[in-house]
C-alpha cells in the first residue's frame, strides 16, 4: 500500500470549497484513494459527505492512500495539491 502524509495547507481544512477540489481531483485520479486524518479511519476521498466528515483543519495531518499498483503518481499529485492548498490539481509533481 502506498500512503503519502502530509499536512493540510487549506487555512479553512477540508470544508467547502476545498474539499470540494480535493473531492474532485481524487476522482480524477482514476485510481481508489482514501483520506484519513492521523490516527483516525479512513475514508473514500472521491466521497464529498465523507471529506467533509473528517473534520480536517488546516494544519491537521491527513494520510492518503491507495492500494492501487499505478498510485504512485496519483498520490504525489494529490498530497502536492492539499500541501500547499491549490485552487486545481497540479499537472505534474
Amino acid at each position: 500500500m502506498a500512503e503519502r502524509r502530509v499536512n493540510i495547507g487549506w487555512a479553512e481544512g477540508l470544508h467547502a470549497r476545498p474539499a470540494s477540489i480535493f473531492v474532485r481531483a481524487a476522482t480524477a485520479a482514476g485510481v481508489p484513494i482514501t483520506i484519513a486524518k492521523a490516527g483516525g479511519n479512513p475514508v473514500n476521498a472521491a466521497s464529498m459527505l465523507a471529506v467533509l466528515g473528517l473534520g480536517a483543519q488546516g494544519g491537521d495531518e491527513v494520510v492518503l492512500a491507495s492500494e492501487a499498483e499505478d498510485a504512485e503518481v496519483a498520490l504525489d499529485r494529490l498530497a502536492k495539491l492539499v500541501a500547499e492548498g491549490l485552487e486545481e490539481l497540479p499537472e505534474t509533481v
